[in-house]
């Protein structure tokens, strides 16, 4: 019980002093989704503690995904002028990104091999953890592998979203938002809120339009892609 309990408060813990040194030192490598669970590993690793009984209490905050879910209509609500205004853009560029991310995914998998149990758990990486996972459990692939790669593009998203828009020339705050909320899903949020409001409002609506659309895309790609 002392030690599920500790397991809750140390993630916590380390969660939040990882994002407050992001937050002074602004590193794409220092971001909370790499530092964190490189800091907790070492932590488990060093005291010994045996990782089902630190899954005893990072099962708690696991299951806090589900009902956060719910969470994501407040962007929809919030922003809903925006995205009554840019409307066709938005869902055509969501549509597109969508069906890029997960065809690519199918593609890199089939290059090197991967067998389908990993396959179908890279599929969707582009998406926030808490439906990625879910959409992973549906189509057959493994949710805490589904997890890893969704902080892998995160952080990928992260280091060259802004070169790609420095070297691009992309001055449309729009453009800028949904590029970062679709290749970098939460990730890409928080750094798009850095480019400043706009963006990060757009890169709200573009991480939950994008979750919405692979829900729907990923069942009927995933036998195409197979």
């Amino acid at each position: 019980m002392f030690l599920t309990a500790g397991c809750i408060l140390l993630t916590v813990a380390v969660y939040c002093l990882s994002k407050k040194l992001y937050r002074k030192l602004r590193f794409a490598f220092l971001s909370p989704l790499l530092v964190a669970p490189c800091i907790l590993s070492s932590l488990l690793l060093g005291f010994h503690i045996d990782y089902t009984d630190y899954d005893n209490g990072g099962r708690w905050l696991s299951n806090l995904f589900q009902p956060a879910v719910v969470g994501f209509a407040v962007p929809l609500y919030k922003f809903r002028k925006v995205m009554r205004k840019y409307l066709k853009v938005i869902f055509v560029s969501m549509a597109t990104g969508v069906t890029v991310a997960l065809v690519s995914s199918g593609i890199f998998s089939h290059l090197v091999h991967l067998n389908n149990s990993y396959l179908l758990s890279l599929l969707p990486r582009s998406i926030t953890t808490p439906i990625a996972m879910a959409v992973s459990f549906d189509i057959g692939g493994m949710p805490t592998m589904t997890a890893i790669f969704v902080i892998v593009t995160g952080i990928t998203g992260l280091i060259l979203g802004p070169m790609v828009i420095k070297y691009l020339h992309i001055k449309e705050k729009l453009a800028r938002g949904l590029l970062l909320g679709m290749g970098a899903h939460g990730a890409g949020t928080s750094k798009a809120l850095e480019f400043g409001s706009e963006e990060g409002a757009a890169a709200s609506l573009a991480m939950v339009i994008a979750a919405i659309f692979t829900l729907v895309f990923a069942p009927l790609l995933t036998p195409l892609i197979l």
